[in-house]
């Protein structure tokens, strides 16, 4: 889906913007140190929650899954890439199955090519969206902590390598697609990053 960044192909484009500018806000917003204020509540939480394990509730569970992420694979780079990926898998599959039931919808048609169509552009998708996340997650964060500093400069090649990266996993890639790709990718990413403070 990503993949088709060429210039006369803007189909893609809008949910590749909002996709980076998406990813972009999660990292920015896990990246920054707590507050003196949060801190202080998540002591007074952890101190409560350590007292009464028995008598937690499942509310109490939700609003503390934020904190406490999906997996625990020991660094925090494996698992913010896992989080990330597993995340907009998520998100890439529930976007391609509505895509292909509105496209099912006007078309009229239903059989088991469709079906299978479905399941295949599904699993392709999810995929993208997961290895994009995954990888542009990741990069960010090394990048930030190889140069100590979160800025536009590691948005940029975040940005390039993961659209590289994307268009490779399209069907029948040129050299040419491939760069437009990165161009486009930390275009975005850039974009997204500067636009964060704003909004």
């Amino acid at each position: 889906m990503f993949a088709s960044c060429t210039t006369t192909n803007y189909k893609y484009i809008h949910s590749y913007f909002f996709f980076f500018s998406q990813i972009t806000i999660v990292v920015e917003a896990s990246s920054r140190p707590p507050s003196r204020a949060r801190r202080k509540r998540e002591r007074k939480e952890t101190m409560s929650s350590s007292s009464n394990l028995e008598t937690r509730s499942i509310i109490d569970e939700l609003r503390n899954f934020d904190k406490s992420g999906l997996f625990d694979l020991g660094h925090p780079l494996l698992n913010r890439i896992a989080e990330s990926f597993v995340k907009a898998a998520g998100i890439g599959a529930v976007q391609a199955v509505a895509r292909e039931a509105y496209l099912t919808a006007v078309e009229g048609e239903t059989n088991a090519k469709t079906v299978e169509a479905l399941v295949k552009g599904t699993g392709k998708e999810s995929l993208q969206w997961g290895l994009a996340a995954g990888m542009y997650s990741g990069l960010t964060y090394g990048l930030k902590e190889a140069r100590g500093v979160h800025d536009w400069k590691n948005s940029a090649l975040a940005g390039a390598v993961t659209g590289a990266a994307l268009a490779l996993t399209s069907d029948g890639h040129s050299h040419e697609q491939i760069v437009q790709c990165a161009i486009t990718g930390a275009a975005i990413s850039t974009a997204a990053n500067l636009l964060t403070g704003i909004f």
